[in-house]
């Protein structure tokens, strides 16, 4: 038998799945994953938990399906993007807590260097724009307030990665320092162009070229684990982005197809297939996944805020107990009442990009209760998913369904209003934790397990194809409701 591994390291968890060569999940193991918060708008993950949890949920889920290391052909990694860790090259120890995606701690930077001109050239450059959501500022925060750091990396003797970089580090022994060309393009140093590391943005960066690691396609043999791991080498074989592999996941090989995975934040990417475009709506243009050395891009609208609502409305509004609750909440009142939940706790991400933008829970009377505040963050998941899907329709594609996944899916409500509000039918797969599956999928390309995409597309399964109900005209009240609230807790 054949197995492949994931390994999904995420925001707010790591997990690890073995599949079959028929994609289906034979045996996980999970841990989850404590974030720190040591000032306003900045988050931090302890860099040496990502990658022991990362370990111990390989050997857990090994031993759980009594699998040995032989019998697995190839390991794949998907991760939290952005995040930065930056570590030294001798003793493999990280230097400086890991930089979250979420964090906004270099928000002054990018307010200071912002302008229209510096956004296009980015855009040319890298798909990207000026946000301390990408890892460029990050690097050099880092190298800028540890003692010695700077010049260490320009001496080569320090060494930055995505959490893909890092775990590929050290699941290799420190032999390898790599990337994918997924990871790469979230960095702002990266030229999707060109498929390289950009001189001209390393020098506005400030980021010295000998911390960069190498960057290769999402299927690639980028080494083996060390034997001692897990009892025997592993090839690391397929990595991406978690959105990118997400993308592989849900099958979206097609120019047009889209999908949007609800974890944390949202994140919607649109194929575009070889071609470069610029949104004119500040989207992402990113690499969907590189292989044999052929890019296929992809449209993204970023959302911070998602199931990290819910995690919010139970850990510190704590009006729910568990997140499972609020399907059964939010069907026990017809509608909100009115109000609205604007989730910008880490400000507001695509297609506004205001990361100074706050939360707000607005038009609240005498009669809203915890229900009502319960539905409106739901729903908030929803309204965003329609600015982001209407930015796509202008830039590109107008999507005649939308493939969903992660955890938020299994709310049945939520996809039926999600339909309700975009239009258009949602469509649910039989495996909704596709993130991990992309990412097996990607090592199976490499190892030979898969012969093509097409092969994949054909493992792929819808569980459930929801309709919209709702009147066009009710949906477009609601929205309008929706965009009202925005502009309230804009900053501009």
């Amino acid at each position: 038998m054949t197995y492949l591994l994931a390994v999904d390291q995420g925001t707010t968890s790591t997990r690890a799945i073995l599949y079959d060569a028929r994609a289906q999940a034979v045996a996980s193991a999970s841990r989850e994953l404590q974030q720190f918060y040591p000032g306003a708008g900045w988050v931090e993950h302890d860099a040496d938990q990502l990658w022991r949890d990362s370990r111990d949920c390989v050997r857990e889920a090994m031993a759980k399906a009594g699998v040995e290391a032989k019998q697995v052909a190839g390991l794949g990694i998907t991760n939290q993007r952005e995040t930065v860790v930056v570590w030294d090259r001798t003793t493999g120890e990280a230097i400086h807590p890991a930089i979250v995606w979420q964090d906004r701690r270099t928000t002054d930077f990018c307010k200071q260097h912002h302008s229209a001109a510096r956004d296009g050239w980015l855009q040319q450059k890298t798909g990207l724009l000026l946000d301390p959501y990408f890892s460029a500022t990050k690097v050099a925060w880092i190298l800028d307030h540890v003692e010695g750091a700077r010049a260490r990396a320009e001496a080569g003797e320090l060494a930055f990665g995505t959490v893909d970089s890092w775990l590929i580090y050290k699941l290799t022994g420190g032999r390898v320092h790599a990337t994918d060309a997924t990871n790469a393009s979230r960095t702002l140093l990266f030229n999707i162009r060109l498929q390289r590391w950009d001189e001209e943005l390393l020098e506005f960066f400030r980021v010295p070229r000998a911390v960069l690691p190498d960057v290769h396609d999402s299927a690639y043999a980028f080494g083996s684990t060390d034997s001692a791991l897990f009892g025997g080498p592993i090839a690391v074989a397929g990595v991406a982005g978690d959105q990118q592999a997400a993308t592989v996941g849900q099958a979206c090989f097609e120019p047009g197809m889209i999908k949007s995975t609800y974890g944390t934040g949202c994140f919607m990417v649109l194929n575009l297939g070889s071609e470069f475009v610029r949104s004119k709506n500040r989207l992402l243009t990113t690499t969907a996944y590189r292989l044999n050395g052929q890019v296929t891009y992809g449209l993204e609208g970023s959302i911070f805020i998602a199931g990290a609502a819910v995690q919010w409305l139970r850990d510190a509004a704590r009006l729910i107990r568990h997140a499972a609750d609020t399907e059964d909440i939010a069907r026990s009142i017809p509608d909100t009442g009115g109000v609205y939940l604007v989730p910008a706790f880490t400000g507001l991400g695509a297609p506004y990009w205001d990361p100074e933008a706050r939360g707000a829970v607005l038009g609240l009377t005498r009669d809203t209760g915890m229900a009502h505040i319960v539905r409106a963050a739901l729903e908030s998941v929803c309204y965003q998913t329609r600015d982001l899907i209407g930015a796509m329709r202008e830039d590109a594609y107008a999507p005649s369904e939308l493939r969903v996944d992660g955890g938020m899916v299994v709310n049945d409500w939520v996809v039926q209003f999600l339909a309700d509000i975009l239009g258009i039918p949602v469509v649910r797969p039989s495996v909704i934790e596709t993130t991990a599956l992309g990412a097996a999928f990607l090592a199976g390309l490499q190892t030979g397990v898969y012969d093509s995409l097409d092969t994949i597309a054909q493992l792929w399964e819808s569980d459930k194809r929801v309709s919209p109900q709702r009147p066009s005209a009710e949906a477009d009240r609601l929205y309008e409701g929706w965009q009202r609230a925005v502009e309230r807790v804009r900053s501009g």
